[in-house]
């Protein structure tokens, strides 16, 4: 009876994401790419990954890293470099010869593959590698910086972040980066779809990797790292591992928002992105895949789309332009957020899945205590 009970969680679990994925199918069938409602979308889910990069590190292992601007930046800067097409570059990196990088990987598979499956294979695979060499710095600067704890890891992680957004800029690797100008050109994915996919599968990479016998060890790190440690797990191990990993999604996330602004810029990649971050994995609950995904799309459906009109002098058909003026939006939203960590002490979700309410709903309605 107990089993007959997950299974139908986990099937009414299935059926809500592909209900969301069907709405999107549809937005996306009935409304132009530049509609405000696509392009929230396209953001938020952008913003879910990352958030729940951010979560696995800091919520399900107890790390407390600052760094995720930082791989975020390596991410979209890895992503523009390798997808800007060939004939554009010249126009790009216009100060500097058009750049030591003279291929495109859209470019190269569309060649084989066709231009559609081609140049998604190309993109695809340019995140990807974005997502590498995110984990690489990870893995190098792990090493060292892992040995601190709490405050001092996010200060060690944030001066990275910092670093990374200095050097990103210098002259002197200009003819990669293109210092401190626009990377743009580079192709994206028109659909709102293509990103709740593609994000849809990175996400539930993250969920099977909590769910395994890693995930496990990684809580059992952040509950006690000496009892972990006296049950045999390689503290040092896990605490990296779980930093490259997080780090390869946070650069993968990068890579998706480098899409979806359509140009590169280090500036872009300040420190209070990686607030605006650790904000959203905070309200969603710690420790919660599904509250970092939730808090995501809410935030940003909030911040671009339904409080919009607050800067701009009418909201709700009430015109008053000397309230409704631009950064009263902020205000709002920065109220908002009070109120829900007044009431939500731990998050919307606390430390709870999707899948969890859903078993709680059944022993309720089923009569079960």
């Amino acid at each position: 009876m107990k089993k007959k009970t997950i299974g139908k969680e986990y099937i009414f679990t299935a059926l809500i994401l592909f209900v969301v994925l069907a709405v999107t199918m549809v937005l996306d069938s009935q409304l132009p790419g530049y509609h405000i409602v696509i392009k929230v979308i396209k953001k938020a889910s952008v913003y879910s990954l990352v958030a729940v990069s951010m979560n696995l590190l800091n919520g399900f292992t107890g790390l407390f890293s600052l760094g995720q601007a930082g791989f975020m930046l390596l991410g979209a800067y890895s992503y523009a470099v390798l997808c800007i097409p060939a004939a554009k570059r010249a126009g790009v990196y216009q100060y500097f010869d058009g750049g030591i990088v003279k291929f495109s990987l859209p470019e190269i598979f569309a060649g084989f593959l066709g231009d559609k499956v081609g140049s998604a294979v190309g993109m695809i695979l340019a995140l990807l590698v974005g997502g590498l060499i995110a984990a690489f710095f990870a893995y190098l600067i792990g090493l060292p910086v892992l040995r601190l704890k709490s405050d001092y890891l996010a200060i060690a992680t944030l001066g990275f972040a910092e670093i990374m957004r200095t050097i990103i800029q210098w002259n002197a690797i200009g003819p990669l980066t293109n210092a401190s100008n626009l990377l743009k050109g580079y192709p994206d994915f028109s659909s709102a779809t293509a990103y709740l996919l593609l994000i849809g599968v990175f996400i539930a990479c993250v969920v099977l990797l909590v769910n395994s016998t890693y995930g496990r060890a990684f809580k059992a790190i952040r509950d006690d790292e000496v009892a972990a440690e006296a049950m045999g797990i390689n503290l040092a191990h896990h605490k990296r591992l779980a930093f490259v990993i997080s780090s390869f999604f946070a650069g993968v996330g990068g890579g998706m928002l480098a899409m979806y602004m359509g140009a590169v810029q280090a500036m872009s990649f300040r420190s209070s992105m990686t607030y605006e971050i650790l904000l959203l994995v905070v309200i969603g609950g710690i420790g919660s895949i599904t509250g970092s995904v939730l808090t995501s799309f809410l935030y940003i459906a909030a911040l671009e789309w339904l409080l919009r009109g607050l800067d701009t002098g009418k909201f709700l058909g009430i015109t008053a332009p000397g309230l409704f003026k631009n950064g009263f939006r902020m205000a709002v939203i920065s109220v908002i957020i009070m109120v829900v960590v007044l009431f939500f002490r731990k998050g919307i979700m606390g430390d709870k899945e999707l899948p969890d309410l859903l078993r709680r709903h059944t022993k309720k309605g089923g009569g079960e205590k």
